[in-house]
């Protein structure tokens, strides 16, 4: 059976746990950037009401494909969003909006949505397993072009269409996948997380009413794997594990390794910016190939430099959603620290991932640590209280406890829930 045969013909049962998890942090990190100037100009874009709610503090709506596109943009502003590893990613973002925007339209239960994503999620891993390494290495921002197929996926689970629509809908998703990696540090990269969102939703819409497209669009010769990976496509198994990883800083997940490093040491050692003199960051294989941003003039580029998370950590001690204002990137003491920061990735191959850091203080002294366990990671996954905490912070309340409870038992497979007003 082909690469697409198979991944339309995937169906699952409803993670409600991963579902719940991701819905939440999703949201929540959607409501932390309802103030974003490019959360702004994406709810200007609406082009008025609909079924499906738009992610921000009051009752707007519109309809499904600005919902799913306008919620996607917001939801990924920050870079707080979860991703997978394995996507080189954000595979929640991608589908999320879509799923519930079409929920809403189609007063269909929770339950719907959680199998819907789950399916959605187990084809992203797979197709990332089998062409991510080298698509991501060649520009392709993998949350918009492997994330515009798992959402397309999702979608027609959602819709229950039929294998053969679910083929057609396939090749008019490849047909519209799209996004680099020159976005990084740009709004352009939370527009192609919108995108993600809008080629599923709108992929899956016409497959439904007839249209189609090329039924083998993943493997054929001039298909999705030959013009976006290697060419031949060998999908391993569906039975891999299904794991997010919540992020706990609101950069690029890339830093992360090193800042729970330099944190570590920072604490240890009572560091502090002035105490340094240089900082030499080694890490594995292509980790650096997101951190195009080595000397940052603002909030969203600086998401993706090795040398603010370095600077800001040490000076800080922290690294939350304060620290990507205009003015927190331009203090004179951070900015004079970038040429003090160098940073270098191991040869060979991408795994195991590790960060070491190298900190040469002013007064001789030479600290180094290593991190290989990545918390928040499949390894070190965050615990339930844990994401409320982050949850907490994004929504400026106390309530995301009691949400998630309320989500994981809406999302029950004999809950009768329906998706509005269940994130209210």
């Amino acid at each position: 059976m082909t690469a697409t045969k198979r991944i339309a013909a995937l169906r699952l049962a409803g993670d409600q746990r991963l579902f719940a998890r991701a819905l939440l942090d999703t949201w929540a990190c959607a409501m932390a950037a309802r103030d974003e100037p490019a959360a702004r100009l994406a709810l200007r874009h609406s082009r008025g009401r609909g079924a499906a709610s738009l992610w921000h503090a009051d009752a707007t709506t519109a309809h499904e494909e600005d919902a799913a596109w306008i919620n996607g943009v917001i939801g990924h502003v920050l870079d707080y969003d979860d991703v997978a590893s394995a996507m080189r990613g954000h595979p929640s973002i991608g589908m999320l909006p879509a799923i519930m925007a079409i929920a809403e339209t189609e007063d269909l239960a929770l339950a719907d949505c959680a199998a819907a994503y789950t399916t959605g999620l187990a084809a992203i891993l797979a197709l990332s397993r089998a062409m991510v390494v080298e698509h991501y290495a060649r520009g392709w921002h993998s949350t918009a072009t492997i994330g515009a197929i798992g959402a397309t996926l999702a979608c027609c689970t959602l819709l229950r269409l039929p294998q053969r629509e679910t083929e057609h809908a396939i090749g008019l998703a490849v047909a519209q996948a799209a996004g680099t990696r020159l976005s990084f540090g740009t709004m352009g990269k939370a527009f192609q997380a919108g995108q993600a969102n809008l080629v599923g939703l709108r992929s899956a819409r016409l497959a439904q009413l007839g249209f189609d497209g090329a039924p083998d669009a993943l493997e054929a010769p001039m298909g999705f794997s030959t013009l976006y990976g290697t060419g031949a496509l060998v999908l391993p198994e569906f039975d891999a594990p299904l794991a997010l990883e919540v992020k706990k800083y609101p950069m690029c997940y890339a830093t992360h390794r090193t800042l729970d490093a330099l944190l570590a040491l920072r604490a240890a050692h009572g560091l502090t910016l002035d105490a340094v003199r240089a900082v030499h960051v080694r890490v594995s294989a292509q980790a650096l190939a997101p951190l195009i941003h080595p000397r940052p003039r603002a909030g969203l580029d600086a998401k993706f430099s090795m040398q603010y998370a370095v600077a800001a950590a040490l000076h800080d001690g922290f690294v939350r959603l304060s620290s990507f204002t205009d003015a927190a990137v331009n203090r004179a003491a951070i900015q004079a620290f970038f040429p003090q920061v160098s940073a270098e990735e191991s040869p060979g191959a991408l795994l195991p991932r590790f960060a070491e850091i190298a900190v040469t203080c002013t007064d001789g002294r030479m600290l180094t640590a290593r991190q290989d366990v990545l918390r928040g990671g499949e390894d070190a996954p965050l615990s339930d209280a844990e994401l409320c905490a982050k949850a907490d912070d994004c929504l400026g309340a106390p309530i995301a406890a009691a949400m998630l409870a309320r989500l994981m038992d809406a999302a029950r497979p004999a809950a009768l829930s329906l998706v509005p007003g269940v994130i209210a």
